[in-house]
Order: C-alpha cells, then sequence, then structure tokens
C-alpha cells in the first residue's frame, strides 16, 4: 500500500521528506527500489575477483552502502541519487573486504614489487616502461610477467579503489571515483577535486596506448572485461592483463605526483 502511494510521488518529494522526516518506510521504499543498483554494482566488482569472493557476499556489502547513501543524501546538491549511490555501495564493498584481508601476504608483497618496480624504471626512463623492461628489472621471464599480472589482478581492482584524499566532511575520495563519477563528490571540495582530477587525467594520457583505451572503456564506457576483449579483438584474460598493468602503472605515477599537490 505504502508503495503505491509513494509511486504517485516524485522522487524529488520523497527524498526531501526523507530528509525532514527520517521515515522508514520512505527509506525501505528507496531500499526496494535501488536493490537493483546494488546487483549491477556487486556483479561489475565481481568480475575482478577471485573465485572463493561470493557474489552474495558482495550484495550483503553493498547493501550496507546502499543505507549509508539514502542517510547521507542530499537532493539540494543537484547530483542524481544513482550517481551517488553507486559510489557508496562500491566504496562498502570494498571496505568491507578490506577488513576480512581476503588478499594473501604474498600476492600483496608482489603487486607493491612491481609498482614499486614501474615507479623506479619511469622515473629514469622519463617515459611509460615495456613489458620486457619490467620482467627483466623483476628477475622474471616475459612469460612469468603476464601471469604475474593475472594472479594480482583482484589487488589491482582493490587497490584502485584505495582513499587517496579525504575531504570536507571526511568525503573521501578514490582513483577510481574520480575517474568514473566526479560529479558525486561533495561540491564543497570542488578546488580539491578539480586539481586531483586534472593530476589523475594527465596520469592517465601518459599510459600506454592500450592500457589507457582498457580504462577508458571499462570506467568511462562502463564495459566488462569481455566486452572490452572483443572491441579490442583480444582474449578476456589479456584485457585482464592490461587493466592490472594500467592500474599499477597510475597508481605509480599518481604516488609521485601526489606528493606535489598535497
Amino acid at each position: 500500500m505504502a508503495d503505491k502511494i509513494f509511486a504517485k510521488k516524485s522522487e524529488e518529494e520523497l527524498w526531501r521528506s526523507y530528509r525532514k522526516t527520517k521515515d522508514p518506510k520512505i527509506r525501505d521504499f528507496f531500499v526496494k527500489q535501488y536493490a537493483p543498483l546494488v546487483k549491477y554494482v556487486a556483479g561489475k566488482v565481481a568480475i575482478g575477483m577471485p573465485q572463493n569472493v561470493e557474489f552474495d557476499d558482495l550484495v550483503g556489502y553493498g547493501v550496507f552502502g546502499l543505507f549509508d547513501a539514502i542517510e547521507k543524501f542530499d537532493p539540494d546538491k543537484h547530483v542524481k541519487f544513482k550517481t551517488y549511490a553507486v559510489t557508496r555501495i562500491r566504496g562498502s564493498i570494498f571496505d568491507e573486504l578490506r577488513s576480512i584481508d581476503w588478499v594473501p601476504r604474498s600476492v600483496r608483497q608482489k603487486t607493491r614489487e612491481v609498482e614499486d618496480t614501474i615507479s623506479h624504471l619511469e622515473g629514469q626512463l622519463g617515459r611509460s616502461a615495456s613489458d620486457n623492461e619490467i620482467a627483466k628489472a623483476m628477475n622474471l621471464t616475459l612469460d612469468d610477467y603476464q601471469n604475474l599480472m593475472l594472479k594480482i589482478s583482484g589487488t589491482s581492482i582493490m587497490s584502485i579503489h584505495d582513499v587517496w584524499y579525504t575531504g570536507e566532511d571526511n568525503d573521501k575520495i578514490s582513483i577510481a571515483e574520480s575517474i568514473e563519477s566526479p560529479s558525486s563528490l561533495n561540491p564543497d571540495t570542488i578546488v580539491e577535486k578539480n586539481e586531483i582530477k586534472r593530476v589523475i587525467i594527465e596520469a592517465i594520457n601518459e599510459l600506454p596506448e592500450k592500457e589507457k583505451k582498457v580504462l577508458v572503456l571499462y570506467y568511462y564506457e562502463d564495459l566488462t572485461l569481455k566486452e572490452i576483449g572483443e572491441v579490442l579483438s583480444v582474449t578476456e584474460s589479456r584485457v585482464s592483463q592490461l587493466h592490472t598493468k594500467a592500474i599499477l602503472r597510475l597508481r605509480a605515477k599518481l604516488t609521485s605526483l601526489k606528493k606535489g599537490i598535497m
């Protein structure tokens, strides 16, 4: 009955009413309406995760983010709730994954080793390092290096969601959020946001062409790794490798650039 009553009102009216009253019936209406969004976000996250990470668990973690988004959403800031909620839902999923520490220590260590190698090499070369150069610097064959990229692909998905900046009202910004939906950030952090976005765009533009395309197709165009493979005429595992390399290279660049703006 309540759903039918709420359905007759505009969403903006409902948000304003909820901001004033915190009516649990309105909250439940929004939870029901946006439940598919949680599954959508969880599905995208699941693509880059190892098989031991259950989809249903990701959905469960994401629900907390949906509740958080509903509680904190302000319709006066002229941001669509869907855009705002996606950021909160994804953040909640990654926060929970970090808390259960599902990534083996050895994998985390290798990820840092690759990132440090890329940062050191590209600092020396003044350009993007090739796969051969990175593999050689790590005393790996090219095949071993490519296999390593697949092994650490889950951590690269995680690392791009690490908090990179905390703005006004503890508004946390990750690299991924800056790439995907900069408009969802707190408008109070507009100066910081624009500077962060500028640095990230600069770093992305310096990536090798294929890696840049993968990031654009995955984060801007919202394609899956399989769909990107079809666009680029390569296998899904190759796209996963390219994505992982792009993230590690991007983080290596941003780590040094960040010191100059913070």
